[in-house]
């Protein structure tokens, strides 16, 4: 399974959720909405590593807790065999543990299962464009347990000054695109230092990568 850069066609999505009633939900709101396009929807983790992959969606909606395989062990494999496919968890309730969970697993977005459809199908766009959606209430978590000190080594050292440059755009909410033409560099290349990037700071996710970047420069998060 490829994924290429965004383009003018839908984005290809793959729906894992036990719920039938949000499943059927989020793929009617798929089929309605321009621009999108549902190609697979599962109820298990089991059955999503099946049908997932001769789908090649470009973006995953996640249930967290789900039956047999969790949301979180669906998510690490996934990303594990196709590290460009970008994961959205949802949730009914906001734990921190299980949210660093999910983002360690690979999941660039995290967002509540009472979200609307238009909050979720912008959260979609969002991710399909390089960003990294979540609830402010979870993004504010988020940043207030990596700004707890944690003894371990300053992987930021072996970072090359592009890299901490792409970082600091990140951490501003820029889109690999619009760094690209920050930098003067094209979206690949952006891609290809992101891969340097999560290989030096032993990470899996742009989130936590910009976490762990922000903390260990003594800065506050990015805001919610």
């Amino acid at each position: 399974m490829t994924r290429s850069e965004p383009s003018a066609g839908p984005i290809r999505v793959a729906v894992v959720e036990d719920s039938p009633t949000l499943r059927r939900n989020l793929e009617r709101w798929l089929a309605a909405s321009a621009g999108f396009q549902c190609v697979a929807c599962c109820a298990t983790g089991e059955q999503a590593l099946r049908l997932i992959p001769p789908c090649a969606p470009q973006v995953v909606l996640m249930d967290i807790r789900l039956p047999g395989m969790s949301g979180v062990e669906c998510a690490a494999l996934l990303k594990q065999a196709w590290p460009d496919l970008q994961i959205i968890m949802l949730t009914v309730y906001e734990d921190t543990d299980t949210i660093f969970k999910a983002l360690r697993a690979g999941a660039s977005g995290y967002l509540l299962k009472r979200s609307s459809e238009s909050e979720i199908l912008d959260a979609i766009r969002d991710i399909h464009r390089g960003g990294a959606p979540m609830t402010s209430a979870i993004a504010r978590k988020i940043v207030a347990a990596f700004q707890q000190p944690v003894p371990q080594p300053d992987e930021t050292n072996s970072l090359t000054l592009r890299e901490k440059e792409i970082l600091d755009w990140l951490a501003k909410g820029f889109s690999n695109k619009e760094i690209g033409l920050k930098l003067d560099i094209s979206p690949f290349t952006v891609k290809i230092h992101l891969a340097h990037i999560f290989e030096k700071l032993h990470v899996r996710s742009r989130t936590v990568a910009v976490m762990a970047y922000l903390q260990r420069k003594g800065e506050p998060g990015p805001a919610p």
